[in-house]
């Protein structure tokens, strides 16, 4: 199974990550009729809803069906002092350490069956506390880096540019910063990617509110507004989200579902628009193949060309690439079948050089 991106849930005790987690993971598998899979008990693996690959699959009633796939890990055991290895500080350190990007669930609401950790509601602190810790941490690594660095700086002067990089970047996290926020160079990008930063993961904040600011009063939602503030400067997304709605929905069919989103004003779940906001910070995008025996979405980095796009369904794909026949979805789905389409004209066939574009159909031509 091709995991097509991995998302750590954060967040402090008692603010709604495990109750989102389970509610997520549980409508994911069900939405799109794909086996929800439990690797570890904080592991879920759901599938990518997609209402072109659904359209495709009405069309082709294909022998296999497979959405893109992706694997939320809730991240637990966070205690202040993590970085130093406090509670379950060093899993929680490793674990965000694989995942592409964070989605850290920010407490929006009061309820006072509901204890906060520290006694109160106060997002800016919350987020800070996580934040800190992962910062933490990437100042041993940084520190570590300009050690090996200014050593070999003494028979290799060009590395001048690297050690004067990794200081200002020090700098900027000692200053309670997170790395994602550090404005960074072709070169100095590329120099610290042997030195991957938790601080430097994009994040994707989803402000859980009551049910009541979540369907009425969003926008008067003190709290979620300094999430939003937090998230303006230093560049992340923020989400508004309900914990409560989505673990209701979680368990309707699709039908009931999509009827209690549209009485909310809402087009797609929670599920949805987490997965639409990641593919968009991590520059993702799917192209789609398309036949009887299988209808399958394949997710790649927006820009990626087109044999090295054949070469995520196999490797003999992009070495013997000879051409791409592609047809836009919507092209697709206004002529109705695959023969229309060719004879109105609507069939490209690309090159080499040819850029994929988020939901292109696509067969591959190759000889090896």
């Amino acid at each position: 199974m091709i995991i097509n991106m991995k998302l750590g849930m954060v967040g402090l005790p008692n603010v709604g990550k495990s109750t989102l987690f389970n509610a997520l993971t549980n409508a994911g598998a069900e939405s799109a009729n794909y086996p929800f899979c439990t690797i570890e008990p904080n592991v879920g693996i759901v599938s990518v809803p997609d209402e072109r690959l659904d359209k495709l699959r009405e069309m082709y009633n294909p022998v296999k069906f497979t959405p893109a796939t992706l694997e939320f890990v809730d991240i637990a055991g966070l205690v202040k002092g993590a970085s130093k290895g406090e509670g379950l500080g060093n899993k929680f350190l490793s674990n965000i350490r694989e995942v592409d990007a964070i989605v850290h669930v920010v407490r929006c609401f009061e309820d006072e069956n509901i204890i906060h950790v520290d006694g109160s509601i106060n997002p800016r602190r919350d987020i800070e506390t996580i934040d800190l810790e992962l910062i933490f941490s990437d100042v041993e690594m940084i520190e570590r880096r300009l050690d090996r660095t200014k050593k070999a700086m003494k028979g290799d002067k060009s590395l001048a540019g690297v050690v004067d990089f990794l200081e200002r970047l020090k700098a900027h996290l000692e200053n309670g910063k997170p790395a994602r926020s550090f404005e960074m160079t072709d070169d100095e990008t590329e120099w610290i990617k042997e030195t991957p930063l938790l601080s430097g993961k994009p994040v994707i904040y989803a402000a859980n509110l009551s049910e009541k600011d979540f369907t009425n009063n969003i926008e008067t939602n003190e709290n979620y507004k300094i999430v939003c503030q937090h998230a303006k400067e230093e560049g992340s997304a923020v989400l508004p989200i309900c914990a409560q709605i989505e673990a209701e929905i979680s368990d309707m069919n699709d039908e009931d579902k999509q009827m209690f989103l549209s009485e909310l004003g809402l087009e797609i779940s929670g599920l949805g628009r987490i997965i639409k906001e990641g593919y968009s910070l991590l520059g993702l995008i799917s192209f789609l193949t398309a036949g009887e025996p299988e209808v399958r979405a394949w997710t790649i980095k927006k820009g990626t060309k087109a044999p090295q796009a054949a070469g995520k369904i196999h490797t003999d794909f992009e070495k013997g690439f000879i051409r791409a026949e592609v047809v836009s979805f919507d092209d697709l789905m206004a002529c109705g079948t695959m023969a229309h389409v060719k004879e109105k004209g609507l069939m490209r066939l690309e090159g080499k050089d040819y850029v994929m574009q988020d939901g292109d159909i696509v067969l591959f031509r190759f000889n090896v």
